[in-house]
C-alpha cells in the first residue's frame, strides 16, 4: 500500500487515526502495531512471516545479549543475530545476483532461485541490527515488551522506506509519548507537503523519464532532459516519502529524525552526503565506518574503509553491478575531495556547486541504468558521443511541455522557499496572512493530489526497488 494512494489516504489512514485516538493509552501501541502489520501485508501477506521471524529473533537475542553480557557470551548472541539478519537479507535480495555472477565466472547454468524481494526488508533489517548492536554496546537496555519492540520495527509510517529510525532515538516514546493538537497539525502539514512533492513533482518528472526511455528518436537535448528529470525525481520521490513518514509519526506522537536537508544546494560531494538520506549515512558511519577504524587509522586503511562503506552503500540499494559502481563512483569523489580537492571547493564556492550537481547527475544516470554498458552509453550521449542529433522535434516538444515543472522542481529543491517563509514570518501582516491561508492551501494541495491519483496518473515509488 502506497502513501500516495486512495486506499491509504481515504480508507486506511482515517480508520487508524480514529481507532488510535479513541482507545485508551495502554492500547495505542497495539492498535499501531496491528495496523502496521495489516499495512505491510496488504500487497503480499506471505512476507509478513519474514518480518515476524525477524522481530522474534531481534527480541530474543536482545534479551540474551543483555543477560549474558557479564559472562562475555553476549558476543556469540550478537553474532548469531547479525548473521540471521544479514543472512535473511542476503537470501532475499542477493541470492540471484550471486548465482548470476557465479554462472558468468564458471560457465555453469545453476538455476536462479527467483526470489521476490520483500518490500522494506533493507530498512527493517538495519533497524534490528542497530537495536541488537546498541544493546550489546550498553547504549540501550533490551526491550522486554515485545509489542513495543515490534512496533519500533514494523511501524507503518517508516516501514517501507525509512527514515531508518534508531531504537535509542524513540525508546522513551514507545513507552510514553504526548499527543498535542499542535503536533498533529504539524504532522498533517508535513504529510500533505510530502504528498505534494511525490504526486505533483516526482510523478510528473517520472513521466518525462519514462517517455525518454520509450522514445525512438533520442537526442542530446532529450538525454539531458532525462538526466535532470531523474535527478530531481529521485529526490522528490524519496524526500517526499520521508516527509510523509515524519508527518505521520508526529500525528501519533513520535519524533523521527530528518532524512534530507536540501542536498542540491551542496558545494561538494562531502556536503551532499551529509544532506542526502541522512539516516542511512549515519547508520553506515556508526555501525560500519567507525568500527572499521574510521579516519583514525593510517591513510591506506582509511581509504580502504571508505571503499568498503561505499561498496556496502551501493549494494544496500540493489543487487546489481550498477549499484556497486555507483557506490564506488562516490567513494572515488569523496577520496579525491578529502585528499586534495575540498579546500579548493571551499575557496571557489560557485564552482563547487556546479561541480557537485554535475557529478551527482552523472551518478544518478548510473544509478538508474539497467546495466553498466547502458549507463556508459547514456553518459556518452550526454556529450554527443553516441552519434545522436543535438535536437529533435520530440525533444523540443518535451522541453516545452516540462520546462515549468523542471523549473519549479529546481527552485523547490533549494532553500529559497524556506527563506521566503522565514522572511514573511518576521513581518506581522504577512505572518497573519500566511497562517490564515495555510490551511486552505493545504486543502487545495490535497484536493489536487487526490485528483491526480483518481485520474490514475503515473504513480511509481522508486525506493520499492531497494
Amino acid at each position: 500500500m502506497l502513501f500516495s494512494s486512495i486506499p491509504f489516504l481515504y480508507y486506511f489512514l482515517p480508520c487508524v487515526v480514529l481507532l488510535y485516538f479513541i482507545v485508551p493509552k495502554r492500547a495505542k501501541n497495539t492498535v499501531l502495531l496491528l495496523s502496521s502489520l495489516f499495512f505491510y501485508g496488504w500487497g503480499e501477506p506471505r512476507y509478513l512471516l519474514f518480518m515476524l521471524v525477524s522481530i522474534a529473533q531481534g527480541y530474543g537475542f536482545g534479551l540474551l545479549i543483555e543477560k549474558y553480557r557479564a559472562k562475555k557470551r553476549s558476543k556469540w548472541f550478537l553474532t548469531a543475530s547479525v548473521l540471521f539478519s544479514l543472512g535473511l537479507l542476503g537470501y532475499c535480495k542477493y541470492a540471484d545476483f550471486f548465482v548470476e555472477n557465479f554462472n558468468a565466472l564458471t560457465g555453469l547454468s545453476v538455476p536462479l532461485l527467483g526470489i521476490a524481494l520483500p518490500i522494506g526488508i533493507s530498512f527493517y533489517t538495519f533497524q534490528i541490527l542497530s537495536y541488537t548492536v546498541d544493546v550489546y554496546r550498553g547504549t540501550v537496555p533490551a526491550q522486554r515488551n515485545i509489542i513495543r519492540l515490534a512496533l519500533y520495527i514494523a511501524m507503518f509510517p517508516q516501514l517501507i522506506a525509512g527514515p531508518i529510525v534508531r531504537y535509542a532515538d524513540i525508546e522513551s516514546q514507545l513507552g510514553d509519548r504526548t499527543h498535542t493538537l499542535e503536533g498533529a497539525a504539524y504532522g498533517v502539514r508535513r504529510f500533505v507537503l510530502g504528498l505534494s512533492k511525490k504526486v505533483l513533482l516526482a510523478n510528473v518528472l517520472g513521466a518525462l523519464v519514462e517517455a525518454f526511455k520509450a522514445t525512438e528518436s533520442p537526442s542530446v537535448l532529450y538525454v539531458w532532459l532525462y538526466a535532470a528529470a531523474y535527478t530531481l525525481q529521485v529526490y522528490f520521490d524519496f524526500s517526499g516519502y520521508s516527509d510523509m513518514a515524519i508527518g505521520l509519526g508526529r500525528i501519533f506522537g513520535f519524533r523521527f529524525s530528518e532524512n534530507f536537508d536540501h542536498p542540491y544546494v551542496s558545494r561538494s560531494i562531502t556536503e551532499f552526503w551529509r544532506r542526502w538520506h541522512i539516516s542511512l549515512g549515519t547508520w553506515f558511519r556508526d555501525y560500519l565506518y567507525i568500527p572499521l577504524g574510521g579516519n583514525r587509522v593510517g591513510r591506506a586503511r582509511w581509504l580502504r574503509n571508505i571503499l568498503i562503506v561505499w561498496m556496502a552503500t551501493g549494494l544496500w540499494h540493489g543487487a546489481a553491478w550498477t549499484f556497486v559502481f555507483w557506490g564506488l563512483w562516490f567513494a572515488a569523489l569523496l577520496m579525491l575531495e578529502k585528499l586534495w580537492l575540498l579546500p579548493r571547493l571551499e575557496k571557489y564556492r560557485p564552482l563547487g556547486h556546479v561541480y557537485t550537481l554535475f557529478f551527482v547527475l552523472l551518478g544518478f544516470v548510473l544509478f538508474d541504468a539497467s546495466s553498466l554498458s547502458g549507463a556508459g552509453a547514456t553518459i556518452a550521449a550526454l556529450f554527443g558521443g553516441a552519434g545522436l542529433p543535438a535536437v529533435t522535434a520530440e525533444s523540443l516538444y518535451m522541453l516545452r511541455s516540462y520546462c515549468v515543472v523542471l523549473a519549479v522542481s529546481a527552485v523547490a529543491a533549494t532553500t529559497l522557499p524556506q527563506h521566503l517563509a522565514r522572511m514573511a514570518e518576521r513581518r506581522p501582516p504577512l505572518r497573519t496572512a500566511l497562517r490564515v491561508a495555510e490551511p486552505a492551501a493545504l486543502l487545495v494541495l490535497l484536493a489536487v493530489c487526490t485528483a491526480f491519483l483518481i485520474d490514475g496518473s503515473f504513480n511509481p515509488f522508486l525506493y520499492f526497488r531497494f
